[in-house]
């Protein structure tokens, strides 16, 4: 993703582009399928809700913060992140398709000619002033490492695979037999085959020759032990005991959990450091589960982590050994546990304090001094708090859209909204079904077209097979709620946006009268004279709702007028359903990040990892090493950032850049051709 920067760009500034057609060294030709990374920047806290983990990606999962309450949110607590877009709900996503470069450049340029810019979304304004610069973002996924800041401020790593001891477990473990001395060479050999999916709905049965229960369970243990995601039962044959073991991921395992011994004395709950490496924290959850036969929803985390990227994050699961979860490190790919520790508490969203960023942008083509700026600029003043590009989906219909039609009470243009044919490439089944839908405005015929009926299409279409036209908000409720609710934040989100775009266009970098300020959970207004003490870093902005109070200078007025252009009211954003009855928030309009650091470095081999990860320092491999007149120059950077903030954000501000997938396409297919 070749980020092409404006010449220069000054607070108050709308960005102008210029797109160089000579090259020099770093300007290698970049790929059009790097643009598609974009869309699955991992942010400060992206979340999920804990009733709905087992969803897959596709489900939009977020957090109910904006539920009526007797007090308005500040927005730290309104964590929004990067959830999954609803319009791509059950797709496999545009993101997740484009992570894999599964679609060609003209196919892909052809899908975001009908996307949205950062224009389109009230995302106009820089703070700083220093030259933008062109770069590659996230040309592998080891180029983006987020490590989670727990909640007593520590960043969270992978450093010890070791297994926490007690004296039940001390015992258990001293007991464990060497398979050598239970388990043939050909029955080693089928129990392998059965462990990594080659036939998971079989089963390997183990004769027992000298049957006495101890040997019996010698080869239970042998096998649990030596085959993780492997089961075990005994059963009875024309007078002769087996063991038979099976998948845990076969579907006769899941009916049948086992029941295991907990020790009075140790914590309910094993709390442990995921690892993963280009997979979102939905799917890990839901391999461990499958390989433990436990519900998803037994794993509790403090907010998920996106596909592209390694991420470091702990995760608590009720009554699982650490020796069991330290088993699946055998035969997980892309994913280490280890940081075992027993708690008698799970974790909750939110909980944490943010995350810490390791960032590589690739082939750079600022100079030294420009690097430096840029980035002084960032660690000094920060970065506007925009909601970033991948709150408003891909497709050719914004979630904010839909948003507006809720809080409107439009329930039929909600409908066809979501359900309507659209310009932009799309699965070919969801193009069918919208098809039918245009054409016989028949539930069931258009649902007969997905194969996968737990996207928002299908879950909409269902709702209405069920209740029929004439009960859409039933109907509409068969979405599960936080991705309902997720339509109207977006909407919240671009006013947002595009308010805070006015307010620095107003005033830029200053507070002055009328700005607010929060004290404790409520907003106070400056005075004239209040402002002289405050800085632009104390000022926040409200979303839209019935509990907040506004700016008292003009822009406060702005918030009526928008709301009032698109047939709201600001005095009445209670909703007929309660769902939809908006209480508003507070968030800060500058972030400064913490713990910023940077460095410019010089490589030869593009295919190389630029950033030691927690893993291969287990492994103890060698940290990159790098040639100081390799012909490739990347800016390394790291920064720490609060919840619901947008690294994407932060980035831009580096650069100087539209981060739209639509801007880069369109940037990248001229530099391409």
């Amino acid at each position: 993703m070749c980020f092409r920067g404006p010449t220069h760009a000054r607070v108050g500034d709308v960005v102008s582009y210029h797109f160089p057609y000579s090259t020099g060294h770093h300007h290698k030709q970049p790929q059009l399928q790097t643009f598609k990374h974009l869309a699955l920047m991992a942010e400060s806290e992206p979340v999920s809700n804990p009733t709905l983990v087992g969803e897959k990606r596709g489900c939009l999962q977020d957090r109910d913060e904006e539920t009526p309450t007797k007090k308005p949110k500040v927005d730290s607590d309104h964590e929004n992140g990067n959830a999954p877009n609803p319009d791509d709900d059950g797709k496999e996503g545009l993101e997740g398709e484009a992570s894999d470069g599964e679609e060609d450049g003209e196919s892909f340029a052809d899908m975001m000619k009908h996307g949205l810019t950062e224009l389109d979304v009230g995302i106009l304004k820089y703070v700083s002033d220093h030259e933008g610069f062109s770069g590659i973002l996230k040309e592998r996924y080891s180029d983006f490492v987020v490590h989670e800041i727990n909640k007593q401020g520590r960043i969270v790593h992978l450093d010890d695979l070791s297994i926490p001891t007690d004296s039940e477990e001390g015992a258990e473990t001293e007991e464990q037999p060497n398979d050598c001395e239970v388990l043939t060479e050909e029955q080693k050999k089928q129990l392998s085959e059965l462990q990594l999916f080659k036939n998971k709905e079989g089963n390997v049965s183990i004769e027992i020759i000298d049957d006495t229960k101890e040997k019996r369970t010698l080869v239970h243990k042998a096998i649990k032990t030596q085959f993780p995601g492997l089961e075990t039962k005994t059963e009875e044959k024309e007078g002769h005991k087996f063991i038979v073991a099976y998948h845990v991921a076969g579907k006769s395992a899941l009916a049948a959990p086992r029941k295991h011994f907990w020790p009075k004395n140790r914590g309910s709950y094993c709390h442990f450091v995921l690892y993963k490496e280009n997979k979102d924290t939905m799917d890990a959850i839901n391999v461990l589960s499958k390989f433990l036969r436990l519900r998803p929803n037994m794993f509790s985390y403090m907010g998920t982590k996106d596909k592209r990227a390694i991420t470091v994050q702990e995760i608590a699961v009720l009554k699982i050994t650490a020796e069991r979860l330290a088993h699946l490190n055998k035969c997980l790919m892309n994913l280490k546990l280890g940081n075992f520790c027993y708690k008698n508490h799970p974790l909750k969203l939110g909980e944490l304090q943010g995350n810490h960023f390791t960032v590589v942008i690739r082939n750079i083509s600022g100079t030294d001094e420009q690097v430096q700026q840029a980035m002084t600029s960032l660690k000094q003043t920060g970065f506007i708090n925009y909601y970033g590009m991948q709150r408003f989906g891909t497709t050719a219909v914004p979630t904010q859209q839909v948003g507006r039609a809720i809080l409107r009470n439009d329930w039929n243009q909600v409908v066809d909204l979501i359900l309507k044919p659209r310009p932009g490439a799309e699965k070919v089944y969801l193009v069918r079904c919208r098809e039918e839908w245009a054409k016989s405005q028949d539930p069931e015929a258009a649902l007969k077209k997905l194969p996968n009926k737990r996207c928002v299409e299908g879950q909409l279409l269902r709702g209405l097979s069920m209740y029929g036209k004439k009960n859409i908000v039933t109907a509409f409720g068969q979405i599960p709620r936080n991705n309902r609710l997720m339509y109207v934040h977006s909407y919240q989100s671009v006013v947002w946006n595009t308010m805070v775009s006015r307010r620095i266009e107003a005033f830029g970098l200053t507070a002055v009268e009328g700005d607010l300020v929060l004290r404790g959970p409520r907003a106070h207004v400056l005075s004239a004279e209040e402002a002289e003490s405050h800085s632009i870093h104390d000022i926040v902005m409200p979303l839209p709702g019935y509990d907040v109070i506004y700016p008292s200078h003009h822009i406060g007025d702005g918030y009526r007028e928008l709301l009032s252009a698109d047939g709201l009211d600001l005095d009445n954003m209670r909703h007929k359903v309660k769902d939809y009855s908006l209480a508003g928030a507070y968030r800060r309009i500058i972030i400064r990040p913490t713990d910023v650091s940077w460095e410019v470095i010089n490589y030869d081999n593009p295919r190389i990892s630029l950033v030691h990860s927690d893993f291969e320092k287990l492994e103890n491999k060698p940290a990159p090493v790098f040639n100081k007149e390799g012909k490739y120059r990347a800016l390394r950077m790291e920064f720490s950032l609060p919840p619901s903030t947008y690294a994407t954000m932060a980035i831009r501000e580096v650069l100087k850049l539209d981060t739209s997938i639509k801007k880069q396409t369109q940037l990248n297919t001229v530099w391409f051709n």
